[in-house]
């Protein structure tokens, strides 16, 4: 006895099944997309959706720097065209609404990336990081286990972070902030004022940490004023307190920090 057809020429498959299996099998593509999409098009979507943070030669800004050989996070294809696809959880990484085939294209892309000619970081690292203790960055920031919280651990900022940004944010370190960083002006009900980033916020409640490391967490109602102060950053500028030179030098020590390599 013959088989009761229910799809379009697929034994036992409904139209439901059929566009089941047409799905996965689409998205079963990308394994061996990246390599036979269409540069260009990787180049176009790129530029569009991707260069404002990875910056438009992929070395890096708001985003993490691609100008490299090897990706860290993305150790094959595949695991290329996740990341792209579905974002990086806990990071600013989004995921993308793209088809697969413009994602395997922005993926190509990104792998010709690492072929561009390192950038040329003038400055010395040595004494950069001799000017980096000077001004006593280690109290907001973290490298190799020691220093504040307050401010991003730095112990791969030269694998994520090209060195104009870096410079940049040495200069008018409030030009580009994380996406949900605040700062907050907290004055309690007792009349004590606190300044800090917050960490994490509800209705009713509200955790932050504040210049000096402290964390605190306070019921909304024990406050008397909540001040978001979005855009404002408590790192200084150092465009009047470094040299060129030394703000070369400390550009140079942030590049080399790679972290694990």
């Amino acid at each position: 006895m013959r088989p009761r057809t229910m799809g379009r020429g697929v034994p036992g498959i409904g139209a439901v099944g059929v566009g089941l299996l047409s799905f996965v099998m689409l998205w079963a593509q990308p394994l061996f997309a990246v390599q036979v999409s269409d540069e260009g098009q990787g180049k176009r979507l790129y530029e569009s959706q991707c260069g404002s943070c990875h910056g438009p030669l992929g070395n890096g800004g708001k985003g993490a720097n691609l100008a490299q050989p090897r990706l860290r996070r993305a150790t094959d294809d595949q695991a290329l065209f996740n990341i792209i696809r579905r974002g990086i959880r806990g990071t600013e990484m989004p995921g993308s609404p793209l088809t697969p085939s413009q994602v395997s294209s922005i993926a190509a892309y990104v792998k010709t990336l690492g072929r561009i000619e390192p950038e040329d970081v003038p400055g010395d690292g040595i004494r950069g990081e001799t000017v980096y203790a000077r001004l006593n960055c280690a109290r907001c920031h973290t490298v190799s286990g020691r220093g504040g919280s307050v401010g991003p651990d730095l112990d791969d900022i030269g694998a994520r972070r090209s060195a104009a940004h870096l410079r940049e944010a040495l200069i008018e370190p409030e030009a580009s902030l994380p996406n949900g960083f605040l700062q907050l002006r907290i004055v309690t009900k007792d009349s004590r004022t606190l300044t800090g980033i917050r960490l994490n916020e509800d209705g009713f409640s509200i955790q932050f940490r504040d210049l000096a490391g402290r964390f605190y967490s306070f019921w909304k109602d024990e406050l008397d004023t909540i001040e978001q102060q979005w855009q404002r950053s408590p790192m200084v500028s150092y465009e009047a307190r470094l040299t060129s030179d030394q703000t070369d030098d400390l550009v140079a020590y942030l590049v080399s920090l790679k972290g694990a390599q």
